[in-house]
């Protein structure tokens, strides 16, 4: 299978970061990049038909549905079964709701090793694992929720790569390897779904932004990170999350931040209010 050189630096985030990597970083580079070129080569093969907007539409207009499709997974689990929640500790660090709350992770796991293993920026990597953590509780605007979650607690970038992944999800950038548009919103949206006017507003706002490129690596760590084989660990991140993360003392949803509400409501999804 031949390379694409240039597509394959801008997957890692340019010549400079692959400058920085070791010899075996590179490889594992190279060889992920191999890897995801030939999978999504494969399922361009395949023949798939896709919903409409106004099969979507109508299928939303049925009053009679259990719960909206908005809903966060700790409130209505996609398979149907809610699952046991265990206790939270006193003083919940970041660690715990990912063990109790956002566990298996599986697929912000896969994009923040992903991050890593090409040599990004720890402040991406942070970004990549934080980045999909709050559709356990809620998925329209999933960008814009998940960066207030954080916003008081990470760096500036790695709240700004959050909040405006999801705007970057609708729009390819070849230059990055961000190469296709995701083959789940065809069906999550319609085939013949157009952004609406607020996104499109800020994709242009995002182009002109200086830190434009903090949110599009975040979007090319997504698109790769959905191997249902794939074994991962929060190991890696640990030491990250110590020097990036500023855990109160009281512990996350006790210590009055403008987003404390927003964890005590993962940590207490069954309260009446």
């Amino acid at each position: 299978m031949e390379i694409n050189r240039r597509k394959f630096f801008a997957s890692v985030g340019g010549a400079s970061a692959v400058a920085l990597m070791t010899q075996d970083q590179k490889a594992n580079a190279l060889e992920h990049f191999a890897e995801s070129e030939l999978e999504a080569a494969i399922a361009g093969r395949e023949e798939k038909k896709y919903p409409s907007v106004a099969d979507l539409k109508e299928r939303y207009a049925d009053l009679n549905r259990p719960v909206r499709r908005g809903a966060g997974g700790l409130f209505v689990p996609r398979d149907g079964k809610l699952r046991e929640l265990p206790q939270m500790p006193e003083k919940p660090t970041l660690l715990d709701f990912y063990e109790h709350r956002f566990a298996p992770a599986n697929h912000v796991l896969q994009s923040a090793t992903r991050a890593l293993k090409t040599g990004m920026k720890e402040e991406i990597i942070l970004a990549c694992l934080l980045h999909d953590v709050v559709l356990s509780t809620i998925r329209p605007d999933h960008g814009w929720w998940g960066a207030q979650l954080v916003e008081p607690y990470v760096p500036e970038i790695t709240s700004f790569a959050i909040r405006y992944h999801q705007t970057l999800r609708f729009f390819v950038d070849e230059e990055y390897g961000y190469t296709e548009y995701p083959e789940s919103y065809y069906r999550f949206f319609g085939e013949d779904y157009v952004p609406e006017p607020y996104l499109q507003r800020t994709y242009k706002m995002l182009r002109n932004h200086e830190w434009y490129e903090y949110p599009r690596l975040v979007t090319v760590n997504d698109l790769y990170a959905f191997d249902p084989d794939a074994v991962v660990s929060m190991d890696p991140f640990v030491d990250i999350i110590g020097r990036h993360f500023k855990q109160p003392e009281e512990g996350l949803g006790w210590d009055n931040s403008p987003s404390s509400h927003m964890w005590r409501t993962i940590m207490m999804p069954d309260r009446p209010l």
